[in-house]
Parts: structure tokens; sequence; C-alpha cells
């Protein structure tokens, strides 16, 4: 809360006025995060049939908001589980609903596509790809969110739709 204090010239009285804890901070800021990241996702979604198409679009949603906000993704990141006293079930509930999308959209794939895979590994292994972006995304040398999300498109479906065929 110090260094956060001397960052922003808040008052260190200041910010336990408005925040009363670190980790009532902690909590707005992964709420905020993982409410803004599923809202954008549902707008985007709206209205999209195609399975492919959906998982793109998550893919695109997600990398986005990683992109544009590096700090946030950061402390999620690394702050994942530090939230107690019904913080933290208030943030799982809402990954939780976040995980859900991913798998129902890879489920429809499955079933237009006629593949088999396990949905559990495949979502676990898009969320691998996609979380540890802020480590290694430098915007000087690397593509912006819409080409890299369009990559690592291509290189998820390709898997699962190769390995999957029954």
């Amino acid at each position: 809360m110090r260094d956060l204090s001397r960052a922003s010239g808040m008052s260190l009285a200041g910010l336990y006025y408005y925040f009363q804890s670190k980790e009532r901070l902690l909590f707005l800021i992964q709420k905020h995060t993982f409410t803004t990241i599923v809202q954008r996702l549902r707008e985007r979604l709206a209205g999209v049939t195609d399975p492919e198409q959906q998982i793109r679009i998550f893919i695109l949603n997600h990398l986005e908001y990683f992109l544009a906000n590096p700090a946030s993704m950061k402390v999620l990141s690394h702050e994942a589980d530090v939230l107690k006293n019904g913080f933290g079930s208030e943030i799982a509930a809402i990954k939780r609903q976040y995980y859900r999308i991913c798998v129902g959209l890879l489920d429809d794939l499955k079933r237009e596509q006629g593949l088999e895979f396990s949905t559990r590994i495949a979502v676990l292994s898009l969320f691998g790809m996609m979380n540890w972006i802020y480590t290694w995304h430098n915007p000087r040398v690397d593509a912006d969110a819409g080409q890299i999300a369009q990559e690592m498109g291509d290189i998820f479906l390709r898997g699962v739709m190769n390995r999957g065929r029954r």
C-alpha cells in the first residue's frame, strides 16, 4: 500500500479511506477485470453461431484485454489465490463462469466437427497459451492482439481439429 501511495501521489490514509485493506483492493481489481472480460465476450459472441469463429472471438477478447491491461494481468496471474473472507469465492465464481463459457464453445466445436478430445485439457491448454502473453509480448517487435489471436487460434484449432478426428 505504501508503494501504491507513492506511485499514485495519494496519501496512505487516503488509500485506506477508499480501500479498507490490500485484500479489498486486490478483490476490486480482480472483480473488475474478470467481469469486464466476461461482459465483452458475451457482447462479441451475440449472434455468432459458427463454433470456430466463436473460439476465435474468445481468444481475441482475451488477448486484447491482456495486452491492453498488462499491469492488471500481472496482478491476476501472481495473486490468484491470495483472496480470503468471501472475496476469493466471488472471484472464483466469475472465473468458473468464464471457464464454462470456453468449455461450451469447445463442446459445440466438437459436436459440429465430430471431434473427440478432452475438453478440459483443451481449455486449460488454451488458457496456458493466452495467460502468459504479458511475460513475453513486446509491442515493438510482436504483432498486435488481432494478429496474435489469429495465429494462436490457428495453432490451437488446427491442433484440436487434427488430433480430435474420429
